[in-house]
């Protein structure tokens, strides 16, 4: 295991998460306090915007994965 790309990658993650995350919520809380929707319309948007957050996340854990692959490849063959 390539444990150097595999902290890259987490870090990386953290650091994009916390902002999807952030975002999301904060554009379910605003959309429903804007439109005057009540706390439970707004709660639905929260976790609505939370889903398409993760899908997010699970997109860029396997580009970043493809790109920096946390498994050791396996040795050439020599000639």
């Amino acid at each position: 295991m390539n444990t150097r790309n595999l902290i890259t990658i987490v870090s990386m993650m953290v650091l994009v998460g916390t902002e999807v995350f952030a975002v999301a919520i904060a554009a379910g809380w605003a959309l429903a306090g804007l439109l005057d929707l009540g706390d439970t319309v707004g709660h639905v948007l929260m976790v609505l915007f939370s889903a398409i957050a993760v899908w997010i996340m699970v997109q860029l854990w396997r580009r970043a994965v493809s790109i920096e692959p946390i498994r050791a490849a396996a040795p050439a063959a020599r000639r």
